[in-house]
């Protein structure tokens, strides 16, 4: 109970003063959509924003890359949006195949960022290539979404291959690379191949410690090379739902403490904090609502969310 005897507000509630605060109209069209009686055309109104003539999507839609300009993840983004909110299809899907067959490389797979980035402010950890090259990051999420929405173009024959090839020769990864591939093997026609390979995903995840298993431990394990300090990954990071193929990597009682964590996590202001690098002040305004929307969209997968 608060100190006036009033009920304390439950954490969606904290989330949703948060959102209405500080978040982009995007996240904000977004949280009404999955948490209150917002609608799928307000979702796709404010993602309209960062389209371009090209078919694809810029205008920092992924914070850490500025400009206006197309970029692969982006587009990633973009349709991860859709997909959440059942728009990932029709003429929609088929404008971004245009311009995914626009920026492939000779692989017929996706770079992570295209040239035309180059001039425009972005994370100082994300180059920008004179020549790019195909990279499973960008790739594998678009890939996957595109299946599991049945949408079908010629650009997605050789980069459907270049993901297979990609994840089942894995070895020494790194957490967003095992999230890509994740997101590839969720939507991949193949199931049984797909099921397969996650098996062996889990394997390498669990042998080279790349899932903080005990949460209480995050100030003293170490992150993977390269990575932020605590910019740790989390059961929840592989497993967003139940019914997600990374869910059998991990017991009950590891999801449980991941979960418990999470929810933790919410700060003072409603949000949750972001845990990698902040290179500017608009990428945390800008991030910060977008993680905290995933948050809640786990929880209440997991039924670990108070109703308003």
């Amino acid at each position: 109970m608060a100190e006036n005897g009033a009920p304390q507000p439950t954490s969606l509630a904290r989330a949703e003063r948060f959102i209405w605060l500080t978040a982009r109209v995007l996240e904000q069209r977004r949280f009404a959509y999955h948490f209150l009686d917002g609608t799928a055309d307000g979702v796709e109104a404010a993602l309209a924003a960062y389209a371009n003539p090209d078919g694809g999507y810029g205008h920092a839609l992924e914070p850490d890359l500025r400009g206006p300009v197309s970029q692969p993840l982006h587009a990633a983004h973009a349709l991860y949006v859709l997909d959440l909110i059942g728009r990932c299809g029709g003429q929609r899907a088929e404008r971004v195949c245009r311009y995914l067959t626009e920026v492939s490389t000779a692989q017929g797979a996706l770079p992570a960022v295209h040239p035309s980035l180059r001039g425009y402010p972005a994370a100082p950890w994300i180059p920008v290539p004179d020549v790019p090259t195909s990279d499973l990051l960008a790739t594998g999420p678009v890939v996957g979404l595109l299946h599991r929405n049945e949408v079908w173009h010629a650009w997605l024959f050789r980069a459907t291959d270049f993901c297979w090839q990609a994840v089942e020769s894995l070895e020494r990864t790194h957490p967003y690379e095992v999230e890509a591939a994740l997101a590839f093997l969720e939507g991949a026609p193949d199931r049984p191949r797909a099921e397969a390979a996650a098996h062996r995903l889990g394997v390498l995840v669990r042998e080279q410690g790349l899932a903080l298993l005990e949460p209480d431990e995050a100030a003293h394990t170490p992150v993977s090379e390269g990575y932020a300090p605590g910019e740790h990954h989390f059961a929840y990071d592989y497993a967003a739902a139940p019914g997600a193929l990374a869910r059998r990597w991990f017991t009950d009682a590891e999801i449980d403490r991941a979960l418990g964590h999470l929810a933790a996590l919410q700060e003072e202001d409603g949000g949750w904090p972001l845990n990698w690098r902040v290179w500017a002040p608009g990428t945390a305004l800008e991030g910060r609502p977008m993680v905290t929307v995933k948050a809640l969209l786990t929880l209440r997968a997991y039924g670990r969310l108070t109703a308003r």
